[in-house]
């Protein structure tokens, strides 16, 4: 099998060619590479290097859209293929805007970031009540809960989640990640959270330290 493939796939995400990614893709998968290896050595290493190029100011948010749209278009030709062991092996995370926040588009930008490195996100999107991530929890039995939060108005609901995770007996089975312009590394200790990450480069690191994944 030709590992150049898999180079390709990764110069996809960097120069957001979504026809060339879905070529590449499906001539991947015709030559015989595994669902999961695809993702694992030719998506993963893409989204990374578009994070570190984003974090260094050398692309700026229309670059990291598209190159996000390009590994959408790879998952979308992935996903149905893969096992449901596979999508769980690497770490699931729950991600959603608190209740009363309506902005998605850092929060989707985060969950992009995080399913590109190989991890099952399940997004409950904006507007999100307590009780629906306590829901989340039980459906899903997720590594990680991420809670997004862009207005100061709507952060306090950030310690509400976390509050009620406590009080249905559940916070020793996940763990809680915070982030969004409202929030900042002193307000995740304050309010009991596991991580904090300033941006969606930041989210991918700190998710991989909390499941434990270092490589």
């Amino acid at each position: 099998m030709d590992d150049q493939l898999l180079s390709e796939i990764s110069a996809c995400i960097l120069s957001g060619d979504l026809t060339a990614m879905r070529e590449k893709t499906l001539a991947a998968l015709d030559a015989g590479f595994e669902p999961m290896g695809i993702i694992q050595h030719g998506l993963v290493p893409g989204m990374e290097k578009l994070g570190e190029t984003f974090g260094r100011g050398e692309i700026f948010l229309p670059e990291l859209l598209i190159g996000a749209e390009a590994m959408k278009t790879s998952l979308a030709l992935i996903k149905p293929l893969l096992k449901s062991e596979d999508l769980k092996s690497k770490g699931t995370v729950v991600i959603g805007s608190v209740l009363g926040d309506v902005h998605d588009i850092g929060k989707n930008i985060v969950a992009w970031m995080l399913e590109g490195a190989g991890l099952n996100v399940i997004d409950l999107g904006v507007d999100v009540a307590p009780e629906r991530f306590i829901e989340a929890i039980r459906a899903n039995s997720p590594h990680i809960i991420a809670l997004s939060a862009l207005l100061t108005t709507s952060s306090h609901q950030i310690a509400k989640v976390i509050n009620r995770i406590i009080e249905q007996g559940l916070r020793d089975d996940v763990k809680v990640m915070v982030g969004g312009a409202a929030v900042s590394q002193d307000y995740a200790d304050q309010v009991g959270a596991d991580g904090y990450a300033p941006d969606a480069v930041g989210a991918v690191a700190k998710a991989r330290e909390l499941i434990g994944i270092h490589s």
